[in-house]
């Protein structure tokens, strides 16, 4: 999945985000919220990874959360 521009954090409370990069490596980075509540901090951690390192490998799963 290829998204630079972080399009999940459009989106509202209903869904769950579940992110990482460089999976599987010593370098793995792991956040899981609702969008809402972490996007800003995955935004940060991916540019602060991307300066770093020189380069950036992530993925996400969305989640939609059932009505209460």
């Amino acid at each position: 999945m290829l998204d630079a521009h972080c399009a999940f954090a459009e989106l509202g409370e209903e869904f769950h985000i579940y992110w990482g990069a460089y999976l599987g490596t010593p370098d793995e980075i792991l956040v899981a919220g609702p969008v809402p509540e972490v996007a800003d901090r995955i935004g940060e951690l991916r540019a602060e990874a991307r300066e770093r390192k020189g380069w950036i490998m992530d993925t996400y799963l969305l989640r939609r959360l059932s009505p209460s």
